[in-house]
């Protein structure tokens, strides 16, 4: 593009136009809606009348600055100016020179463009090829004509009584729907020759095109005519049913889903949806895709229990009376549920409280759930939502899809025939998330009692009504489930069953349950006392009891052998014979050390299944100040141990070692059973005094466990799960537990009879445990010549 460099740069106000390209010599209606472009226009006709148009880039710009604009416009005369109302003005404008802009001026009303006059750029070309490219042009355009929608005459009369070169590109440019980009190439082309065989080239790529718009529409218009054909002859046959049968035919499929959708108890824009749909489908040929498609939906939708809602259980006593029958002990979480049932009964819902059972695997969380449906007289349904990672599984597929269906919700609601049934969603802490979305998101929805009143799901596509279904949910841990989701849910902890629990458990339940499932009874095998504590002991280490239920389960199909072969005798278990049912013992009696020992320490773990007792070892050798640590430990446990280190080096002086001990020796830290990772931060209490007791050559006692998180400055910080581990240290025979001082709150949850066993002790500092713990004394404390750490004093202090 050769711009004219004998002038200066000129300036008018400057219009950006969408959409729109302006042509030197061509008339051009636009209307002006920006504030910015009527202020240019009222400007340009106080000041002659001239106008700078520039067409910009991308037509989603609002207020386009120098850079969505192109370089290339064109100045114009203002003909016509017609205000529409104050914000819209109809303009009529001719086109002027084509002009180069230097420079875009960002006034205050509107913009100001500086520019120069672009000059026409010959080419070497004689008369001849100069007409034949005129007339080569005029060909193409009665081509296009020829497959274009209907062209004005007067654009058609123009073009073919023009001959100059410079003017047929411009006209036909600006006539003809020609993309903005093509147009704007064609005016920024300084050649008219050029721009002659730039639009040929143009005009011959539209003309295809529409030449094979023309085909796709014939081809269409053949297959509606097919179709119109078929709708005629099916318009016919209805009429001849009509004759035959009245308004519809009784045999009729969609006459059959009328009648069914007007016997439903759902509100009127539900019916009338589904009315629409069988309407629908009697239209459609009868095996069609689509029309499987509306039957399935139809089908699917009155299938739902509209409106159908069981009677509910009113006496609390009855529901008590039930929950007691079939589960022992876990009386706080019956208290919690009966009080639900009673404000259920008082006011007609569950007080908006979504029920969470949180605890380990075999206490009985989701049996408890089918109780509460026992309870309250309705019907129960159980949704296991481990390993579900699609969002579509709760809220189901779209019906266009093919083979698409309802969510679970929706479903678990169709099978319970009701619309108020106890509906348990089974470890919900196992969801899971994928690019398809994340299913704990379309459960917020589900659990929050002021939205599901009108759940709405993919499939069904219309609001149901789950406001008045129970929802309860299980898991083992609370970790894993989201913020949000756990907000809407009332979390009930289960904590692990005690030795006597299970005793009473197996006596009560279970023994019952495996007889007369495997088909004996108490006539074909006997259970002694001692045997079910020889199961418990030996054989189970659990909080549950589902392994509890495998044992005895196993011995029963033994029975169930002998009385199958004809053996009269009754199968007496006992603790002797145990083995030959069971095999070898897996677990020893307890887990305690026979004697108190140096740098080992019973430490109080949590993990999914309960509490579990883990003995840390720590061990001092000749080297220099290495730290090693096995065990499987996690990157929180093993910085826990370079922080209980660090705190034994800060009382150095005050335990009576070397204060250079980490200098010449090096330091082993293992936790058993290695094969099972271990991570967490409140090992660090137990690491402490293990360093402590191998530093020094005091042995630990035996028969005393701690947890707890350690600081630096030997603060004792509070962990979670404390009735697991208390149940752990019940359970191995401790006598004495250090837990944390903020951690003292919770034994409340603690079970009352590990509460009679075990001595607790709240601990706020780590020196309160390292000097009871020991099974000695530290001998430069006891002289006197030195205090305690300065820590401790500090806090004694603060509590006067």
């Amino acid at each position: 593009m050769q711009e004219n460099p004998q002038f200066m740069p000129e300036s008018l106000p400057l219009i950006p136009l969408r959409g729109l390209v302006m042509f030197p010599g061509m008339l051009l209606h636009f209307d002006a809606g920006r504030d910015r472009s009527i202020a240019a226009l009222n400007h340009a006709m106080d000041k002659g009348k001239e106008i700078l148009l520039v067409t910009q880039k991308d037509i989603r710009v609002e207020d386009p600055k120098g850079e969505d604009i192109y370089e290339i416009g064109c100045t114009a005369k203002i003909r016509q100016m017609l205000k529409v109302n104050d914000s819209e003005v109809k303009v009529l404008v001719e086109g002027g020179k084509r002009v180069f802009i230097h420079r875009i001026i960002e006034a205050q009303k509107f913009h100001i463009g500086e520019f120069t006059e672009v000059l026409p750029k010959g080419i070497r070309a004689n008369a001849l090829y100069k007409e034949a490219a005129i007339r080569h042009l005029k060909a193409l355009f009665e081509d296009y004509a020829a497959v274009a929608p209907r062209l004005p005459n007067n654009v058609v009369m123009t073009i073919r009584a023009t001959n100059s070169l410079s003017f047929i590109s411009d006209f036909i440019a600006s006539n003809l729907p020609f993309p903005v980009e093509d147009k704007q190439l064609i005016l920024e082309e300084d050649s008219p020759l050029k721009r002659v065989e730039l639009v040929t080239e143009i005009l011959t790529r539209e003309t295809e095109l529409l030449t094979i718009d023309a085909e796709i529409a014939e081809k269409v218009k053949v297959q509606m005519d097919e179709n119109h054909r078929e709708y005629y002859m099916r318009e016919q046959i209805k009429a001849l049913n009509e004759e035959l049968y009245g308004d519809s035919d009784p045999n009729d499929e969609a006459y059959e889903l009328s009648e069914k959708i007007r016997s439903l108890l759902a509100p009127d824009e539900v019916k009338e949806k589904l009315l629409s749909e069988a309407d629908k489908l009697r239209k459609m040929p009868f095996g069609s895709q689509e029309a499987t498609v509306v039957r399935n939906y139809v089908e699917t939708c009155i299938a739902l229990p509209w409106g159908v809602y069981t009677k509910d259980n009113d006496s609390i006593k009855k529901a008590t009376a039930v929950l007691k029958r079939e589960h022992y002990g876990l009386e706080k979480v019956k208290e919690r549920i009966v009080e639900a049932l009673a404000v259920h009964n008082l006011t007609g819902t569950m007080g908006g409280s979504i029920l969470c059972l949180v605890g380990p695997p075999g206490v009985g969380k989701t049996s408890i759930a089918r109780s509460v449906a026992n309870a309250m007289g309705r019907r129960f349904q159980r949704i296991s939502l481990g390993g579900v990672r699609d969002e579509a599984e709760i809220r189901g597929h779209r019906k266009t899809y093919l083979g698409s269906m309802p969510g679970r919700i929706i479903d678990a609601v169709k099978q319970a025939g009701t619309a108020n049934p106890v509906i348990l969603l089974d470890e919900i802490d196992k969801l899971g998330a994928d690019y398809k979305g994340d299913p704990s998101s379309a459960l917020l929805e589900v659990l929050d009692p002021e939205q599901n009143n009108s759940f709405k799901d993919h499939f069904v596509d219309m609001p149901f009504d789950l406001s008045r279904v129970l929802f309860l949910t299980t898991a083992n841990s609370l970790d894993t489930i989201p913020a949000p989701l756990r907000d809407r849910m009332e979390i009930i902890e289960l904590s692990g069953y005690t030795r006597q629990d299970k005793f009473n458990i197996a006596k009560k339940y279970l023994i019952d349950k495996q007889m007369k499932k495997n088909g004996i009874d108490k006539t074909d095998c006997k259970f002694a006392a001692s045997a079910i504590y020889g199961i418990i002991d030996y054989y189970t280490r659990e909080a549950g009891v589902r392994k509890l239920e495998q044992m005895i389960g196993r011995i029963c199909r033994k029975a169930a052998v002998g009385k199958a072969s004809g053996q009269a005798e009754v199968l007496n278990v006992t603790n002797q014979n145990l083995k030959e049912f069971l095999g070898n013992p897996k677990f020893k009696d307890e887990q305690l050390l026979p004697f108190d020992e140096v740098g080992v320490v019973n430490g109080l773990a949590w993990t999914q299944v309960g509490g579990t007792l883990m003995q840390l070892e720590a061990s001092v050798l000749d080297g220099s100040g290495k730290l090693e640590l096995t065990g499987s430990l996690g990157d929180v446990m093993q910085e826990s141990a370079r922080t209980a280190l660090s705190y034994v080096r800060s009382i150095a002086e005050v335990l009576g070692i070397d204060k250079e001990f980490y200098k010449n020796k090096d330091f082993h830290i293992n936790a058993t059973e290695a094969a099972i990772p271990k991570d967490g931060p409140s090992a660090g209490i137990t690491m402490t005094v293990a360093l402590v007791s191998a530093l020094t050559g005091i042995p630990i006692k035996r028969d005393v466990a701690m947890t707890g998180e350690i600081t630096l400055r030997g603060r004792v910080l509070p962990i979670g799960g404390l009735p697991e581990k208390s149940m752990a240290a019940y359970a191995a025979g401790v006598k004495t537990v250090f837990i944390p001082a903020a951690n003292e709150p919770d034994l409340s949850e603690v079970d009352p009879k590990v509460l009679e066993k075990i001595q607790f002790i709240p601990v706020d500092n780590a020196w309160d445990v390292v000097t009871k713990a020991l099974a000695g004394s530290i001998k430069k404390l006891e002289s006197e010549t030195l205090t305690p750490p300065a820590s401790v004093t500090h806090r004694a202090s603060a509590r006067q």
